[in-house]
């Protein structure tokens, strides 16, 4: 079968192809491939085996908590005028959350301050008439040797400063009292407003415009989620080693941060027999921070010993054997080696290794024994 192109009789394409590749098929013996050149130096990253305490932890799953959260509550009774924020939004501390119609608290405020001033405009007048009375007292005192002194008079205007004494004594302490019920006034005026006492997250709204609440009736929900704490319910026979201030390692997703104990709970579960810790940890490297989110802590299983230890990158499974390549003058030496417990990125070296060896951690995949390497600047060993 032919096609035209161009008005030329052209074998078809199939055809030729086919062609090609039965040549080639039929040449290739006579064409060996060439000899492959010798091996270049691989470039690698080392790290040393190193000796270290080892603990023994086990993973317990905790829950990180807000150390700051709850609904917060109106202090005074009054119909809701505002609710000046929505659920989401972040606050800080002293921002309004709602108010109230402030009108009866307003009126109230403005009367004890009336009240306030009307008892010192009494003592005032107590005082000014208490200081008359001893000026009169006064000049007839130095009247006493002239013809012109009267005893009864005198013993009067005694009694009187007696009196006026006594008057002003009531007038001041009217004014305590007063300036109290002013300050109660102040402080419900004030209390008509409602705001955050922290920094934090709305996580929930119950009033709106034109309810009417209560004492103690909660407005909003907050949650500072900036001040956080590790919570797990750790079993029994694990407690041993969670003393106070003793460290431990958290892990969120692909982050691992160091915390303390903080406090273990005096209180057990009957029927999980497990007790509440409290973890103090900082939380600054993980962004999606939320209170209920889950954590592993990995709390002590045993007391701590040194150990020798190697980096989890450089083990290899080979025919049922478990090696590493050993960084030796300049060319990689293949090692068998016997492990014990894992640790985080480290494995326990029980046999095949000693502290200092510098093991192939980067480029050891496709390395054979005794190929020469080249270490990559920077790495340990």
């Amino acid at each position: 079968m032919t096609v035209s192109w161009f008005g030329r009789a052209r074998p078809a394409c199939g055809a030729i192809l086919a062609v090609i590749v039965g040549a080639m098929t039929a040449l290739a013996p006579l064409f060996p491939p060439a000899p492959a050149a010798a091996d270049e130096p691989v470039l690698v990253v080392v790290d040393a085996v190193r000796s270290e305490p080892l603990s023994e932890t086990v993973p317990v799953i905790g829950r990180l908590v807000a150390l700051e959260s709850g609904d917060i509550a109106t202090r005074v009774p009054g119909t809701v005028a505002q609710v000046a924020v929505r659920v989401g939004e972040r606050v800080k501390a002293g921002a309004v959350l709602a108010t109230l119609i402030a009108d009866r608290a307003t009126a109230e405020r403005d009367l004890r301050a009336a009240e306030v001033a009307a008892v010192e405009a009494a003592v005032a007048s107590a005082r000014a008439r208490l200081a008359l009375k001893r000026q009169e007292a006064g000049r007839l005192d130095s009247l006493k040797a002239s013809p012109a002194f009267g005893e009864a008079r005198y013993l009067d205007l005694r009694q009187e400063v007696q009196i006026g004494e006594a008057e002003l004594a009531q007038a001041e302490a009217e004014v305590g009292p007063a300036r109290a019920q002013l300050r109660l006034a102040e402080i419900a005026l004030a209390d008509s407003t409602i705001r955050a006492p922290y920094d934090g997250v709305v996580t929930r709204r119950f009033a709106d415009v034109g309810a009417y609440l209560q004492t103690g009736a909660p407005v909003a929900s907050l949650i500072d989620d900036q001040l956080l704490e590790v919570e797990a319910d750790v079993p029994a026979p694990r407690l041993a080693g969670l003393t106070s201030g003793a460290p431990v390692l958290v892990q969120i997703d692909d982050n691992r941060v160091s915390a303390s104990v903080r406090a273990v709970l005096p209180v057990e579960n009957t029927q999980t027999r497990t007790r509440t810790v409290r973890f103090r940890t900082a939380l600054d490297a993980i962004r999606d921070r939320a209170a209920n989110r889950a954590v592993t802590i990995h709390i002590p299983a045993a007391p701590k010993r040194e150990a020798l230890t190697v980096h989890k990158d450089a083990i290899l499974y080979r025919a049922g054997l478990t090696q590493v390549f050993r960084a030796a003058d300049g060319r990689a030496a293949l090692q068998t080696v016997r492990l014990g417990d894992a640790t985080f990125e480290r494995f326990e070296v029980l046999d095949g290794l000693a502290a200092g060896d510098a093991v192939i951690i980067r480029g050891n995949e496709r390395l054979k024994p005794d190929q020469e390497i080249t270490i990559s600047v920077g790495s340990g060993g």
